[in-house]
């Protein structure tokens, strides 16, 4: 039997500067925007009523900013098995919606190794989350904050 292979476990010590983890894209279309609204419980017109949104002006309906925001968890990442047996905690996340999303945009969400803050026995690793849409406008960006386990003594 094939099994997939998942990327080895690191430790604090095991991240870099800079390192960048990719996240699929994807397009925003009534699928998405059923699922967040079901998921949510927003039920405003603006994310589901393209006549309601035209009235105001815009184009369709808009992803709602949270939508957004849960395309950028490490989840959808390898970041999420490389700190599987080594995670003790999410800390935090802050994010800035910078640019409306609308039906029919395609996303394209990456986190970015950002700091790196050794403790005794363990650091934080924060990943600086972006998604941009098919014209490389920036619509969101934050940061999300781990701490990981750092190698034991004697561990390679």
């Amino acid at each position: 039997m094939l099994k997939r292979k998942y990327p080895q476990s690191r430790y604090f010590e095991d991240f870099e500067i800079g390192e960048v983890f990719y996240i699929p894209s994807r397009t925003i279309g009534d699928a998405e925007v059923t699922a967040f609204r079901t998921a949510s419980g927003d039920t405003h017109p603006l994310h589901y009523d393209t006549e309601f949104a035209r009235e105001r002006g815009l184009p369709t309906v808009m992803a709602h900013p949270f939508q957004l925001l849960l395309y950028t968890t490490p989840g959808a990442s390898d970041f999420s098995y490389m700190i599987e047996d080594t995670l003790v905690s999410f800390v935090d996340q802050t994010a800035r919606f910078i640019k409306p999303v609308f039906r029919g945009e395609s996303l394209y969400p990456e986190l970015k190794v950002a700091k790196l803050e050794p403790q005794r026995t363990t650091g934080i690793v924060t990943l600086a989350s972006t998604v941009v849409n098919q014209r490389a406008e920036l619509c969101m960006e934050g940061e999300m904050n781990f701490l990981i386990k750092r190698r034991p003594p004697g561990a390679d």
